[in-house]
């Protein structure tokens, strides 16, 4: 190597570089876009003809607030029923029998396959071809009178969810290390008892985020519950708007308690999935929102 190259690495080494922060020009117009276009709609519902003191009025409604809770009792229970249903299904699915296996890909394959809107129209009808139902020594009555609009709508949303739930269970199952499932039963567990006490802990690591999505879409589908009469908070505003024409102004308030709902439901879930990855060793716990602030504050006190 010439005398002339060996010296090249000397003076690089000895060189005070300067460093140049990145411009990130195509951060900042983004950035410049997306402000311009939260203060046009900002300006637009400002400028709207929406009467807001009608807004108020009607937040704390008893007759909204009555719809409200039927709104949340009917989530509860048709997630309830869709959970119960998804892991029995789930492990149908996952049976070595062909027969339990196959009608549960039945009921996956009808209840995944058909509208929620029309599943809900049908058990509503259901005194049509069954004017009796007869459960012996247990009950026997009117289809008509057993079958209310709240019962309907929970049927058809829960054993509906049930079907979606089913997969969410069988991924999360799998996703367990088939090993687990041996020593359990190496030590003697029967593979039920080996599913509850060992599988499915470990599994709901993988089960919690989607059924909590799938929670927070529930909430949101029992306003199809109106199509068999169940009087939920949207039905309960558009009973009000038809009266006094205040459209907009009951929609929104639905709105507004649609995502305080929401809101709960996902710090809910947030602190589920937390409890249930305290197990993994491949990630450290996200913060929860009060650490983050205690974080924020430190930083902003070691800053000053």
């Amino acid at each position: 190597m010439s005398p002339l190259h060996q010296a090249e690495p000397a003076a690089m080494a000895g060189a005070d570089w300067e460093t140049v922060p990145r411009k990130h020009v195509g951060r900042w117009v983004a950035a410049v876009v997306v402000v311009l276009v939260v203060a046009w709609f900002a300006q637009s519902f400002a400028n709207a003809q929406i009467e807001w003191s009608v807004v108020r009025e009607y937040l704390a409604a008893p007759v909204l607030l009555k719809g409200l809770v039927l709104t949340l009792v009917l989530t509860v229970v048709a997630m309830v029923l869709g959970i119960v249903l998804g892991v029995v299904v789930a492990v149908m699915r996952l049976s070595k029998n062909p027969i339990t296996s196959g009608v549960a890909w039945v009921y996956v394959w009808i209840f995944r396959g058909t509208p929620v809107y029309l599943q809900l129209l049908m058990w509503f009808n259901l005194a049509l071809i069954f004017p009796v139902v007869s459960i012996p020594g247990i009950y026997t009555g009117r289809t008509v009178e057993l079958v209310t609009p709240f019962v309907a709508a929970a049927l058809g949303l829960g054993i509906n969810q049930g079907a979606y739930t089913s997969e969410v269970v069988r991924a999360g199952i799998l996703s367990v290390d088939e090993g687990q499932l041996e020593a359990a039963r190496a030590i003697g567990m029967t593979r039920l008892k080996a599913l509850r006490r060992i599988v499915l802990p470990q599994a709901m690591r993988v089960i919690i985020p989607p059924v909590g999505n799938e929670t927070i879409s529930m909430l949101k589908t029992t306003s199809l519950a109106s199509a068999v009469g169940v009087t939920e908070i949207v039905l309960e505003a558009q009973h009000i708007y038809f009266v006094n024409n205040r459209i907009m102004e009951l929609l929104i308030v639905c709105a507004i308690w649609y995502l305080a709902a929401v809101s709960v439901l996902s710090a809910l879930q947030f602190y589920l999935e937390r409890h249930y990855a305290r197990g993994a060793t491949s990630r450290a716990l996200p913060p929860t929102p009060l650490q983050k602030l205690r974080a924020a504050v430190l930083r902003q006190k070691a800053g000053a």
